[in-house]
């Protein structure tokens, strides 16, 4: 794609700071029209795709998920998976038609409309502010397994969202430096276990050797103990352990060749999928019967005590620890992104659109990690209940995302096929099929949240968001009738 061809597609509104030029308007910044500087490299890319694919998800959630499903939680992730997948392609199909940091909010407001991309804008935002808030309050949870009551949890909450805060400040290319190496603790953990499990399979070393076997995976009930309806009652913690993998796309307006790093880095969703859940469940399953799990303990912690290996307990919750400052330090990164692109857009205040000298966006970051800090209060008022306060919302707020990027990719597709737009030079195959299929899964699994009590609640909170952002639209929209913002684009 060239240059001309951003150009032609980034009307945006008048009014607006010029998007080329910094906080001071000095002129353009090293890079984009955006204002950003390139400074993500194809290694951070790849490590932020591969990052964004594994989290607390796998390493704590699993536990539960196999406990209500048994051994059918791995035809479960890999449904899952091709549905990943099938969105990620789409992603990429739009990022190559037009890479920019707003990404799904600059699609949603091209190709459906003005309100919608209002809509994700502000609910991209509130899902990275409130994984934040969420992941800070885990990772301080996690550091009371070395320091127990000597220091007080918000304390830790708080360290962790000042450090993470200044990181993003700093330069785009030393978040995406942090950002490599909590990813490849992540994956050096998942190949580690895989690979002990495979030796106490082949070799037959350590306590577990005497009951591993792949028969596990059928033994005990069968490969569906719990039913169908088991497992389909397990797509919602499935979906949430994906949540994140579309931040590659945010990455766009910054990354150093995006016309090659990011299709490389969407193809290797499905191995990187079949690797670190797929690959990594069967073998913990073959080692450790599916009962012996349950809800609430790591299956990465269960597996190590049946091994008899006394470190894996330490091991894990240092990973997991990684797992939770990696998230909240991509939400930093995500959401003053997404605050500028709304500023821009002339959909959120004209302050926001402000870069340091590095290119990073000072006050949506600023905003966004005060917001962050709300952890901290819950931390020190409510310890034992802060993360189930937060929790709630985030499936549901994600997952739009996906929703808004399938759309967008049916919509852009058909227009392409017209010769209205140009063709992207990464179209998802079989499109618009995969996509119809990615949203009907995702609307199946949105029922299935419905159903399952203690996932309900996030549905509720969906409706008073949607009515906030639908009185605060037109609140702006009566204050600026003739902003272009409001106008849907031709």
């Amino acid at each position: 794609m060239t240059s001309a061809q951003v150009d032609k597609h980034d009307d945006r509104p008048a009014g607006n700071e010029a998007a080329g030029t910094d906080a001071a308007g000095n002129g353009p910044s090293e890079g984009t029209g955006e204002g950003y500087q390139r400074g993500l490299g194809a290694r951070q890319i790849q490590m932020i795709a591969i990052g964004g694919a594994i989290g607390t998800g796998l390493f704590l959630g699993a536990g539960k998920a196999i406990s209500k499903a048994g051994p059918s939680l791995i035809l479960a992730y890999a449904i899952a998976g091709l549905v990943i997948f099938f969105i990620m392609r789409a992603l990429g199909e739009l990022l190559m038609y037009r890479p920019v940091s707003g990404s799904f909010s600059e699609y949603a407001r091209e190709f459906v409309g003005p309100f919608w991309g209002f809509v994700t804008g502000w609910t991209y935002w509130l899902f990275w502010v409130v994984t934040g808030i969420t992941e800070v309050t885990a990772a301080a949870q996690y550091m009371a397994f070395w320091t127990h009551s000597s220091v007080p949890q918000w304390l830790y909450a708080l360290v962790f969202t000042l450090i993470l805060y200044a990181v993003n400040l700093i330069s785009v290319k030393l978040f995406g430096e942090l950002e490599f190496w909590f990813s490849m603790v992540k994956v050096t953990a998942i190949v580690g276990m895989i690979l002990i499990c495979a030796g106490i399979l082949t070799v037959g070393f350590s306590d577990a050797a005497d009951t591993a076997t792949v028969a596990n995976l059928w033994n005990d009930g069968g490969f569906f103990p719990k039913g169908i309806g088991g497992t389909l009652m397990t797509l919602q913690i499935v979906m949430f352990a994906f949540l994140a993998v579309e931040l590659v796309g945010v990455t766009a307006g910054e990354s150093k060749d995006p016309e090659k790093t990011l299709p490389k880095a969407i193809n290797t969703v499905p191995w990187r999928i079949a690797v670190f859940y797929i690959g990594a469940l069967i073998m913990i399953l073959s080692v450790v019967p599916w009962h012996e799990f349950q809800p609430g303990v790591s299956p990465f912690v269960a597996a190590f005590e049946k091994m008899g290996l006394g470190v894996g307990a330490a091991i894990v919750n240092f990973v997991v620890l990684t797992a939770a400052l990696s998230s909240c330090n991509s939400g930093m990164y995500s959401t003053g992104r997404m605050l500028r692109d709304l500023a821009l857009n002339g959909q959120g205040p004209k302050v926001f659109t402000k870069l340091t000298k590095s290119g990073t966006p000072l006050v949506g970051t600023t905003v966004s990690a005060a917001l962050m800090l709300v952890g901290v209060w819950i931390n020190y008022v409510a310890p034992g209940k802060a993360f189930d306060y937060v929790v709630s919302f985030a499936t549901i707020s994600g997952m739009w995302a996906w929703i808004m990027i399938l759309v967008c990719q049916i919509r852009y597709r058909r227009l392409a096929n017209t010769g209205a737009l140009p063709q992207s030079s990464f179209r998802a195959p079989g499109a618009p099929y995969t996509s119809w299929f990615a949203l009907i899964f995702i609307f199946m699994v949105i029922v299935m949240m419905g159903i399952d009590k203690d996932s309900r609640v996030s549905l509720y909170c969906a409706p008073l968001w949607g009515l906030i952002l639908g009185v605060s639209y037109l609140v702006l929209k009566a204050k600026n009738p003739e902003n272009k913002a409001f106008e849907k684009r031709s």
